[in-house]
């Protein structure tokens, strides 16, 4: 079966209670409370995005979430009513796509997941290619030269972002406020995230000819001709 949303939280009370509200607004939720029930729902099962919880009992939602980026690009949301910044980091490093702090406003978390549904149902059925490099939107799958490459969640947002927009010179700030969510985001930060993007899909990262550096306003996707 599909579904819009699986949560894993082993917080049994809030999981059920909040895949009783999304249900009720139309998001079609289902539940599971550990890693081991997560693997065995994606068995028969799909959805189109996860709430996950980083404590699971025994097991970490960070371990479960690089496990299940092996498979699937498909939008992770970690909740957790843990507050260090240290756990923010490594939750979106390892894949994920944004931190919701418990304990939550269900009406704001139900705002939230219909917004990264709509921008997910939007991709789908999209691809570029160009015979060098393949860019799934709906399955957020990267191939070169006919081989998958990995990038990380937040890499693959920015290149679809730059893709959508080919051609077009986009600016740091752009990038900033539509990718990362974040007006304040560093350039050294981006600047990584471009050099490893690069790594993955150019045929000379040294001499790009996909992701252009506009010196002094941004960057561009040329297509792979410059």
């Amino acid at each position: 079966m599909k579904y819009d949303c699986l949560i894993i939280d082993d917080e049994k009370m809030l999981a059920d209670s909040t895949a009783e509200y999304f249900n009720m607004f139309g998001v079609n939720t289902a539940v599971v409370y550990d890693a081991s029930e997560c693997r065995d729902f994606f068995e028969d099962n799909s959805a189109d995005l996860l709430l996950l919880d980083i404590n699971l009992g025994d097991s970490s939602g960070f371990e479960l979430c690089k496990e299940l980026r092996e498979k699937t690009q498909i939008p992770i949301l970690f909740i957790s009513a843990r507050t260090s910044d240290d756990d923010k980091i490594i939750a979106l490093n390892i894949g994920g796509d944004d931190y919701i702090q418990k304990p939550y406003s269900l009406g704001v978390l139900l705002a939230k997941v219909k917004a990264v549904l709509k921008r997910y149902g939007q991709s789908k059925a999209q691809e570029y290619s160009d015979g060098w490099l393949t860019v799934d939107f709906y399955a957020r799958r990267v191939l070169v030269n006919g081989s998958s490459v990995k990038l990380t969640s937040l890499e693959f947002s920015l290149l679809s972002y730059l893709i959508k927009n080919e051609n077009r010179v986009i600016s740091k700030q752009e990038l900033f406020e539509n990718v990362w969510g974040d007006k304040f985001t560093g350039d050294g930060t981006l600047n990584v995230h471009i050099r490893k993007i690069r790594e993955a899909i150019e045929r000379e990262p040294g001499n790009p000819t996909y992701v252009i550096t506009v010196w002094g306003d941004g960057y561009r996707f040329c297509g792979g001709k410059q």
